[in-house]
């Protein structure tokens, strides 16, 4: 059986059906695992140096193209170029390919295609479809950039996490709401108006700091779109719903939302990582937010201050789903779920 050297163990054969699958993601979890140690113990310089290993990973290398090629529910659509990769040597052609471009890819435009919107089958939204090699790329350095914002990320921000789902979202409301005591009985039901549209590039890659493929992702970020009938268009703001990093980014542009909502914690002591007496909570997924306040006041100056967050960010509230309710009147539905105080309602 032929080898290959590809920046990773010597013996590395070039047969797709012979992978070792449990070995490359034992190495991909360890070294992300190292990643978020490093930065939640403020060793930036030791992430830094952890995160160009990830990059020039093998592993890694594999594990990104399996998800975007085997895996993934779009694994049959192409984007502008009519590529795919649906057979094991294809993939494996397509796992060498990727791994001897990653530092010299340039990104491709994505494709747009319009979709029905889940809540409203008779509306359609965009949808920017990466060529397939765009999506493995983006996947290698989702995997180097990710547990890095793992450890600093807000700890009541559920969307596009691993191991957080909406229903961590919403036990988090029933649990700041219920019982008879529950001070916090108003709410800021907010929605983000073209969330993954709007995204100010600058603000965004200025966040990053000095990520190593930190100018990769400006180049997806400026790729350009490609719609039929209309053609090529550049990119000035936004990042398209669709490519393998973009949830990660949009979270990337939110972080620091519930500091500039005013939430604070308990910093010590056995109750640590709790919201301080008169805090508010946010509680968010991707663009999706509530907040739970003391007071219809509190709400309106939470909702000030997001507001004047947002904008420099590029971001607005969607004032046709936002509203500030009280729990015991109307209530809210957020993420399909109804939170309301029935007692008081009956």
């Amino acid at each position: 059986m032929d080898a290959v050297q590809v920046n990773g163990p010597e013996d590395a054969v070039l047969d797709w059906d012979a992978i070792d699958w449990r070995s490359h993601e034992d190495n991909v979890r360890r070294l992300r695992q190292r990643i978020f140690t490093a930065v939640q113990e403020g060793d930036l310089a030791k992430a830094r140096n952890l995160q160009k290993l990830m990059l020039r990973s093998w592993s890694n290398t594999l594990m990104s193209v399996r998800q975007a090629t085997q895996r993934n529910a779009g694994r049959k659509t192409a984007g502008i170029d009519g590529e795919v990769a649906l057979t094991s040597p294809a993939r494996m052609d397509m796992a060498v390919r990727v791994h001897q471009s990653r530092r010299s890819w340039w990104p491709r435009a994505v494709k747009r295609v319009y979709i029905p919107k889940a809540g409203n089958r008779a509306k359609l939204r965009p949808l920017g479809i990466p060529v397939i090699m765009d999506r493995c790329h983006q996947g290698r350095v989702r995997h180097a950039l990710e547990p890095e914002w793992e450890a600093r990320f807000e700890p009541r921000s559920y969307g596009f996490r691993p191991g957080r789902g909406c229903q961590d979202a919403i036990q988090a409301i029933y649990m700041t709401c219920k019982g008879s005591t529950a001070k916090r009985v108003w709410a800021l039901d907010a929605d983000l108006a073209a969330a993954f549209d709007r995204i100010d590039h600058d603000r965004l890659v200025e966040a990053l700091g000095s990520f190593p493929a930190r100018d990769m992702i400006r180049d997806w970020l400026t790729a350009g779109v490609f719609e039929k009938g209309k053609g090529f268009a550049p990119t000035e703001e936004g990042t398209p719903q669709g490519g393998v990093i973009s949830p990660l980014l949009l979270n990337v542009a939110l972080h620091g939302l519930e500091a500039a909502a005013g939430v604070r914690y308990v910093t010590s002591g056995k109750s640590a990582g709790t919201t301080k007496t008169g805090s508010p909570v946010v509680i968010r997924y991707a663009d999706d937010l509530v907040a739970l306040c003391h007071s219809q006041q509190q709400a309106r100056q939470v909702k000030a201050r997001i507001a004047e967050w947002l904008t420099p960010r590029g971001l607005a509230f969607n004032e046709d789903k936002t509203q500030i309710v009280h729990l015991g009147q109307s209530g809210f539905d957020f993420l399909g779920c109804a939170s309301r105080d029935w007692r008081l309602i009956v």
